[in-house]
């Protein structure tokens, strides 16, 4: 069945979408939720246990294999509840419409569902009717899950290695192979080619003989090299990429990937361009592994989707990039936040969101993973840490340790934001015979890592009233650059009318296309590397930096050529769209020179 919606909801943060499924699905909106925390998994479990009246025995972390047990449990709940919730809605009578006219509202305009429900109902309504229609027609959303193919941290018992399946990444991949749930993962943050092998271990991967995947595999990339080559490798052990999802390297939330100046447009079209060579190439060795592993070969095509997301915020651009770039789906993430109806933040940081403008919204280097992280200026969690700093007692005391990867100090590793990682890293730096300068400029780079993983789900135990007391009230949240354009609570009829074009809930007028802010960041990215360069440049650094600038390039020749060509898009705003990319052009020009002079 064709998904409802040309949107999705993707994963944001650790908390924020963690229940999103229990608020949208039934709408046939699909959205992923996170699976680095099994802690908190195990708490939402019980509060929608109690809320729904089911059975609760938890699931401690003695027993054997728990973080699997924990993530299956909770997926098998959410299952099952957004069964029940989806069944009421299609099972209509003249008491209980309200959720299914919902439903058909938030449908774009465009929708043949839509389409034929008007025309089912322009005589009056015969609720048996619609009912039948809407068990026959109506799709539920996917309850999706993302896994960051790098936080697959070992596990000890008794100082003893546990083996490798009961690696973080890997195990949480076991608790979703394991579960109910018919849906996508997710793999982001780079290739894992031993979790990928791993996941040749569970049948629901591999098609049958009609093509069809119970557990479908979502890549999120940044470009098509990295794409094929992941692609390619899964599909040499009989796995096929059912989708590959495009993400903007620095306009959008969370980890920011920044690529070597490979902007959205550009990716999408080569996309567009070589998705038959995509699927023939990966066919052909997925259907080859396949047979000599002795397994079902499908008889019928397998699909293939090319989605994007990052950055997108109006229902002409939702609609630009479906039609150009013939994608199937468009993520909305940073806009969602400030939906109550769909994702779960407490209030104090919604209020914080829809204050938030330009100069709130920054890209940080307070992930303990080590690459750029877009966060909100003064945000709880930052403002405990800087505390800390000052009353000379630096880092956390690292209650859930999914970060702790770093091998420096000790073999079970640490997180380069806990206390004990940052005491004795520090006193390393102290020994060191540096300047004062210098000592202060590495002091720095160690004390502005944040906990995260413990951040990135506060927000939701705060909402649901759940204890902070072993983890702290911080809360850490991580918005894309879009955020600062929103400044309203919306309902989820507000967002879906937005998206669709039906309404306009941004009140300023002076936000920049999706593609002119992308090449903008990208552009204060290539100036930042350039500083950093200046005085100790190397033949290695100047080709990359040379390189960069020279895609940029081609990006923004690309999008002249796209504005002009293109007369029905971007009619009102097409003359500042092409002022702005001249103003991007001059700006990338003066740091060519830059890069000469170097």
């Amino acid at each position: 069945m064709k998904n409802a919606h040309s949107f999705h909801i993707p994963v944001m943060g650790i908390g924020f979408t963690i229940d999103s499924p229990l608020k949208v699905a039934q709408f046939g909106i699909d959205s992923v939720i996170s699976l680095v925390d099994d802690i908190l998994v195990e708490k939402m479990r019980k509060i929608y246990s109690e809320k729904f009246e089911l059975p609760y025995k938890e699931i401690s972390d003695k027993v054997d294999d728990f973080r699997a047990k924990r993530i299956t449990s909770y997926l098998d709940l959410l299952h099952d509840q957004t069964e029940i919730k989806f069944n009421q809605l299609k099972n209509i009578t003249s008491e209980k419409s309200k959720a299914l006219m919902d439903y058909i509202h938030m449908l774009p305009e465009y929708s043949s569902l839509k389409k034929e429900f008007l025309k089912l109902t322009e005589d009056g309504v015969d609720f048996s009717k619609i009912k039948d229609w809407a068990n026959k027609n109506l799709s539920k959303g996917s309850i999706d899950v993302n896994i960051m193919t790098k936080i697959d941290k070992g596990n000890y018992v008794d100082q003893e290695l546990l083996p490798i399946e009961y690696n973080d990444a890997h195990a949480a991949l076991r608790g979703y192979s394991n579960s109910k749930l018919s849906s996508s993962l997710i793999l982001s943050a780079g290739m894992n080619p031993r979790l990928y092998t791993y996941m040749s271990n569970f049948d629901d991967f591999y098609p049958d003989t009609n093509g069809n995947i119970k557990k479908k595999i979502i890549l999120k990339v940044s470009d098509y090299r990295s794409a094929f080559i992941q692609g390619k490798f899964l599909a040499k052990k009989g796995l096929w990429v059912s989708e590959y999802r495009v993400e903007s390297g620095l306009n959008c939330g969370g980890h920011a990937f920044a690529t070597e100046g490979f902007l959205m447009g550009p990716v999408l079209k080569e996309f567009k361009e070589n998705k038959e060579t995509l699927i023939s190439q990966t066919k052909e060795l997925m259907l080859q592994a396949l047979q000599d592993a002795d397994r079902i070969v499908p008889t019928k095509d397998l699909e293939l989707k090319i989605t994007t997301q990052g950055g997108v915020g109006t229902g002409e651009e939702h609609s630009f990039l479906l039609e150009e770039y013939q994608l199937d789906s468009v993520g909305w993430g940073s806009p969602f936040l400030l939906v109550p109806e769909a994702t779960s933040v407490d209030k104090k940081t919604v209020a914080q969101l829809a204050k938030a403008k330009e100069q709130d919204l920054y890209l940080s280097n307070s992930s303990p993973l080590g690459v750029p992280f877009n966060t909100l200026k003064g945000n709880t969690k930052d403002v405990q840490r800087q505390m800390l700093i000052d009353k000379g007692r630096p880092g956390t005391s690292c209650p859930n340790k999914f970060i702790a990867l770093n091998h420096e100090f000790k073999e079970t590793g640490l997180c380069t934001a806990s206390r004990e990682y940052q005491h004795l890293k520090l006193k390393e730096i102290d020994a060191l015979e540096i300047s004062s300068e210098e000592k202060e400029k590495k002091i720095n780079q160690v004390t502005e890592k944040s906990c995260i993983c413990v951040g990135l789900g506060t927000s939701t135990l705060i909402l649901n009233n759940m204890s902070t007391k072993k983890t702290g009230d911080g809360v850490s949240i991580c918005p894309g650059p879009n955020m600062a354009y929103y400044d309203q609570i919306m309902s989820l009829g507000d967002i879906t009318d937005h998206i669709y074009g039906r309404k306009n809930m941004i009140t300023r007028n002076d936000r920049p296309n999706v593609f002119v802010k992308e090449l903008s960041l990208y552009i204060t990215h290539l100036q930042d590397k350039v500083d950093e360069a200046r005085g100790i440049i190397d033949k290695k650094q100047l080709r990359s930096l040379t390189k960069f600038k020279k895609n940029l390039e081609a990006g923004i020749t690309y999008y002249n050529e796209l504005f002009l060509s293109k007369k029905e898009a971007f009619i009102d705003s097409k003359e500042a769209l092409l002022n702005s990319l001249k103003i991007e052009e001059q700006k990338l020009e003066l740091i060519g020179l830059e890069i000469e002079n170097l």
